[in-house]
């Protein structure tokens, strides 16, 4: 039987390793292994900004060209900012459900007495709803649920303007008397849109995340939100030759207008009733202000729509 011979290992190779071409291409493929799952992942974190950037756009508040309209127009009306300062206060007239006496005025230079209501620049940004559940009013079929905020830290109970803005919703010159929409206050539970009043700065944070310039000066309604500046509950409008309480109603309906797929209307003729849905802060052309869709004998006072 013949001797076995040891196998020698390849020159300038130790038993056991493998030949330095074999390293170098195990080398080669590990590198592109590494390159390869770091494409993966640098791919991943673009995937999941991209998904960051699409959800908040997604969940942005939307903003109909006649809600942004609505604000570019009023700021126009009001010209520079010249807002009273933090702690300035303003008396307001009574309307349904106000907590002001009868005999306030809206006069922001009136000397201060136990009806007057501060108009702080800003607040805490946090809210307290209204705890109440109306009933609902009106004959639709269509019943839109609605809620009312008021900011923390101001002089407006929210027991009261839930009270002023439902017998607003619930008047015979309102929207109920189209026959298709009737609404309910309720303070807990699903709705469909939300009335905050609100001091100027937080109105700019609200609005100002829609991409809406609000300057501390006026209203605006983004999402489910219909946000009311403090201000402008408090004073009025210099354009709105009414009482107080008849402006909230003007504030009230036109934002709700468009909630029910109103748009913009203009005069009808001079000496006629401006339209609920008229931008009445940009002049009355000819008309006379008027803070309701219908007259008290169900008659639609509108005008010819804004293309």
């Amino acid at each position: 039987m013949g001797r076995r011979t040891a196998r020698q290992p390849q020159r300038g190779n130790p038993a056991g390793r493998a030949p330095r071409g074999s390293r170098a291409r195990g080398r080669r493929r590990r590198s592109r292994a590494r390159v390869a799952l770091a494409g993966l992942a640098f791919g991943a974190v673009l995937l999941t900004a991209g998904a960051a950037v699409a959800y908040w756009r997604d969940t942005r508040p939307v903003v109909t060209d006649d809600q942004a309209a609505d604000v570019a127009d009023a700021l126009e009306a009001a010209g520079p900012p010249a807002g009273p300062s933090p702690d300035a206060t303003a008396t307001a007239s009574t309307g349904p459900g106000s907590s002001a006496s009868p005999s306030a005025s809206a006069s922001p230079s009136a000397s201060p007495s136990p009806s007057t209501i501060a108009v702080p620049t800003t607040g805490p940004g946090t809210f307290t709803t209204a705890r109440a559940d109306g009933t609902t009013v009106g004959t639709g079929s269509r019943v839109r649920r609605y809620k009312v905020l008021v900011e923390d830290g101001i002089d407006i109970r929210p027991s009261a303007a839930a009270a002023e803005i439902s017998a607003v919703l619930a008047d015979r010159r309102g929207w109920t008397r189209d026959g298709a929409n009737s609404f309910r206050l309720v303070g807990s539970g699903s709705y469909d849109f939300v009335v905050k009043i609100a001091t100027p700065g937080t109105v700019d944070e609200i609005c100002g995340a829609a991409g809406l310039l609000t300057r501390g000066e006026v209203n605006c309604s983004v999402g489910t939100d219909v946000v009311v500046n403090l201000k402008r509950w408090v004073l009025g409008s210099p354009e709105f030759d009414g009482p107080i309480g008849e402006y909230r109603a003007l504030i009230v309906n036109h934002e709700v207008g468009h909630r029910i797929g109103r748009g913009h209307e203009t005069c009808p003729g001079p000496g006629r009733p401006a339209p609920a849905m008229m931008q009445q802060i940009k002049g009355l052309k000819g008309c006379v202000a008027n803070a309701w869709p219908y007259d008290r004998d169900g008659g639609y006072l509108g005008g010819p729509a804004v293309p």
